[in-house]
């Protein structure tokens, strides 16, 4: 499960995440991490970033999630892209299958996000929720985009306009479409059609990523699906 380095110069590189590899550790994690797998090859990055238990790290993907991230390789780099995520002028798009058939050609999902009840996990809100006293709440704007329609399930592009936690899982599963593969933001019928699925993995993929490099230029990456997706793609109905 190691990365696959998309491109690399003296001030970043792209790599594409595999699924089944944590971005980063906790106390309770022993396991091996993409912080791991940088410090190993990357020494230096141990003294990028803010928090010493996540060096080099200025985003993340879900454990279960594949696909794009850069990585910056000095602090220079760290703070320019930390400030195009907080400005949101790093474009990302992803490609997730869900459940279910989108009719709309393209929308807008727009509910808020908090903490959830059981901790371990995200809720969305309604847009009219007030609780003055809870702070947690934040907004988040997901947009989707049909790229194929199939009898059971739908094709989509998604752009995240803001970066919360698990923002693309709890946004279509509050719009009534959980990703296939997802068991955290799920039904019980579509827990029952994962097991039977047993793609051991979220089918989402950071698939775009664009950037301003530290010489004031845009940057573009792509990757496409993993195999184990496009398999199951061909075969889906």
């Amino acid at each position: 499960m190691e990365p696959i380095i998309i491109f690399e110069n003296h001030s970043y590189l792209v790599i594409n995440k595999p699924a089944g590899l944590l971005v980063h550790g906790a106390p309770h994690i022993e396991e091996a991490t993409l912080v791991n797998w940088l410090l190993e090859r990357y020494p230096d990055i141990e003294n990028v970033g803010e928090d010493p238990a996540r060096p080099g790290i200025v985003h993340r993907l879900d454990k279960e999630v594949s696909g794009l991230m850069v990585i910056p390789k000095n602090q220079i780099t760290y703070e320019m892209l930390k400030k195009q995520f907080q400005e949101r002028t790093i474009k990302k798009e992803y490609t997730a299958l869900v459940y279910g058939k989108i009719f709309k050609e393209e929308d807008e999902i727009s509910f808020p996000i908090k903490r959830s009840n059981e901790g371990y996990k995200m809720a969305a809100v309604p847009k009219n929720f007030s609780d003055n006293s809870d702070d947690k709440i934040r907004p988040a704007t997901t947009r989707i985009t049909i790229l194929k329609r199939l009898i059971n399930y739908t094709l989509l592009k998604v752009e995240i306009k803001t970066g919360r936690t698990h923002q693309i899982r709890v946004h279509l599963h509050a719009y009534g479409h959980p990703i296939v593969g997802d068991n955290l933001y799920s039904t019980k019928i579509t827990r029952i059609k994962n097991k039977k699925y047993n793609l051991g993995r979220v089918f989402l993929v950071s698939t775009n990523l664009e950037f301003t490099d530290q010489n004031g230029e845009r940057q573009s990456f792509q990757t496409g699906l993993p195999v184990d997706l496009t398999n199951f793609l061909e075969t889906a109905k």
